[in-house]
């Protein structure tokens, strides 16, 4: 669960470190990726704590709340 503003920001900004989508911030990667992590099992630590919460956004069509806090 989210704590804190920082803790958003830190989503919104977090890049993916590896694979089809490195590079890419979390917000921009498909939903279907994100189902695929969840049928499978999500990384260990912060990166799969973001990605969970990512997928819960996305499947909740909350996108929008997050990609304003995307730093230009």
């Amino acid at each position: 669960m989210i704590g804190n503003q920082q803790e958003l920001i830190d989503l919104a900004n977090m890049k993916m470190p590896f694979g089809k989508f490195k590079g890419r911030f979390l917000v921009e990667i498909p939903e279907t990726y994100y189902v695929w992590y969840r049928s499978k099992g999500f990384p260990k630590g912060k990166l799969g704590s973001q990605m969970q919460l990512m997928y819960e956004i996305k499947v909740n069509g909350l996108e929008g709340l997050i990609r304003p806090l995307i730093r230009k």
